[in-house]
C-alpha cells in the first residue's frame, strides 16, 4: 500500500502573547492632552513674561542712566551722607568723584533690587499661568473625559450608557454624538443575537430532543432485529453529539457578554464538583486525578465557572497518555486573584500550537474534530466565560508532555 505522506509542519509561531499589555508608565508621566496644553499654555505665558521682564529691565536701567552725571559740583563747603562713604575734607574734585560713584552705586542697587522683585513676580506668575492652563486644559478637554468613562462602561458590556454630551455643536459634540449613534447600532445587534440564541435554543433543542425519544423507544424493543439496535445505538451516539455541540454554541454565544448578576462563587466548591463528576471516566481511563483546593471565593455565575473547571478536568482526562497517567486540580489566591490550575500528563504540545487550542472546532495538529472526545468546543467556553469575568486562561506545555491550564479571575 502507498504510504499518505506526511503534512508539512506549520512554521513556528511566537511564543509571546502580542496581546498582552505592556507595562505602563506612571500615570503622571503620561504625555496626556491636558498636560501637553498645560506646558503649551504656560509656556508661552512664561515666554511672554521673560521678554516682558527684559523689556522693562531694559527701559529701566536706560531710564536710570540718562542724567547721571551729577547735575552740581562741590566747590567748598561739608557734605555728609548716611549712605555713600564721602571722605570728610578733601578737595572738590575729590568730592565730586565719591559723590558719582555713590550715585552709581545707588542705581545699581535700585536695578537689582528691580530685578529681583521682577523674577518673584515672574515666579508666581508662572505659577498661576500653569494651575489656570491646567484647569483650562481640564474645563476644555472634560467632553473626552465624559467620553472615555461611557467608553469603558461600554466595555463592561453596559450598551444602554450614552454620552448624551451638550454644549457647543463642535468636534467634541460631533464625535459624542456619533459614538452615541454607534452604541444605539450595537445595542440593536447585540439584542438582536440574544433573541436569536433564545429562538434557536429552542428550535434546536426541541427536534434533537424528539429524535432521543424515538430511538430510546425502538432500542427498548426487545425484538427489534440486531442490525436496526446496532444502528439505532450509532443514531442515539450521533444525536447525543449534536445535542453536545448545540449547547456548546449556545453557551459560547452566551459566554461572550459580561456577566451582569454576579454571586459569591468559591472555586474550590466549583473545581471538587468538576472533579466529582468525572472520577468515573478518570478511572475508567487509569487516570489519577489529585486535588487540593484552597478557598478563593470570586464574584461571577456558578454554573458558567463550574463549566470552566469541569471543561478543563474532562480535557486533562481525555488527552492523557494510556498507561500511568495523572491529572492535578489546584484552587488558590495569588497576587489578589483567584486561580484554578488544572495540569496533567499527555502528548506534547508544540508551544507554537497553544493559540490553536483555544479557536473553535480546532485541536492539536488536525484542522476540524474527527474524534469521540467531544465536539471541539471546551477551551473555547473556557476562554470566553473567563474574558466574560474579566480573566484571563493562559496555557504552557509541560516537560516531558502534558498541558498546564491557568486560569486567573478577580476576587
Amino acid at each position: 500500500m502507498a504510504t499518505t505522506p506526511a503534512p508539512p509542519q506549520a512554521p513556528p509561531k511566537p511564543t509571546w502573547d502580542p496581546r498582552r499589555p505592556m507595562a505602563q508608565p506612571l500615570p503622571w508621566l503620561r504625555p496626556t492632552i491636558r498636560i501637553r496644553l498645560t506646558l503649551l499654555y504656560g509656556g508661552m505665558f512664561l515666554i511672554a513674561g521673560i521678554l516682558l521682564l527684559s523689556i522693562i529691565y531694559l527701559l529701566a536701567a536706560q531710564a536710570l542712566n540718562v542724567g547721571s552725571d551729577l547735575p552740581f559740583k562741590i566747590t567748598e563747603g561739608k557734605v555728609t551722607s548716611r549712605v555713600c562713604d564721602l571722605p570728610a575734607s578733601a578737595t572738590p574734585d575729590v568730592f565730586n568723584t565719591a559723590m558719582s560713584n555713590c550715585v552709581g552705586e545707588q542705581r545699581q542697587h535700585a536695578l537689582d533690587n528691580l530685578l529681583s522683585r521682577s523674577l518673584l513676580a515672574l515666579l508666581g506668575l508662572a505659577v498661576i499661568a500653569f494651575a489656570f492652563g491646567y484647569a483650562m486644559a481640564g474645563r476644555v478637554l472634560s467632553p473626552l473625559g465624559r467620553i472615555t468613562r461611557t467608553a469603558r462602561a461600554v466595555a463592561g458590556s453596559d450598551l444602554s450608557r450614552r454620552i448624551e454630551l451638550d454644549g457647543p455643536d463642535d468636534e467634541l459634540k460631533e464625535l459624542a454624538d456619533t459614538f452615541d449613534d454607534m452604541l444605539e447600532r450595537l445595542q440593536r445587534a447585540f439584542t438582536a443575537q440574544q433573541r436569536f440564541v433564545g429562538n434557536a435554543s429552542h428550535e434546536l433543542r426541541t427536534p434533537l430532543a424528539i429524535n432521543r425519544t424515538l430511538l430510546e423507544v425502538h432500542l427498548s424493543d426487545p425484538g427489534a432485529p440486531m442490525e436496526l439496535q446496532q444502528l439505532g445505538k450509532t443514531l442515539l451516539a450521533t444525536n447525543e453529539r449534536s445535542e453536545q455541540l448545540v449547547e456548546g454554541l449556545l453557551l459560547l454565544a452566551r459566554s461572550d457578554n459580561q456577566i451582569v448578576e454576579r454571586k459569591p462563587v468559591d472555586l474550590a466548591e466549583v473545581a471538587e464538583q468538576a472533579v466529582d463528576q468525572v472520577l468515573a471516566e478518570a478511572a475508567a481511563k487509569g487516570v489519577e486525578i489529585r486535588s487540593e483546593q484552597k478557598s478563593a471565593v470570586v464574584q461571577g455565575n456558578g454554573v458558567l465557572l463550574e463549566r470552566i473547571a469541569l471543561n478543563l478536568v474532562q480535557n486533562a482526562v481525555r488527552y492523557n497518555v494510556p498507561d500511568n497517567g495523572w491529572v492535578e486540580v489546584h484552587t488558590e489566591i495569588q497576587h489578589g486573584q483567584a486561580v484554578l490550575l488544572v495540569s496533567n500528563t499527555g502528548p506534547v504540545v508544540p508551544a507554537y500550537e497553544i493559540d490553536n487550542l483555544f479557536e473553535p472546532f480546532r485541536r492539536l495538529r488536525t484542522e476540524r474534530t474527527g474524534s469521540d472526545k467531544g465536539v471541539g468546543l471546551g477551551l473555547s467556553i473556557v476562554r470566553s466565560v473567563a474574558r466574560a469575568h474579566g480573566g484571563h486562561i493562559s496555557a504552557q506545555p509541560r516537560e516531558g508532555g502534558g498541558l498546564v491550564m491557568r486560569v486567573t479571575l478577580p476576587v
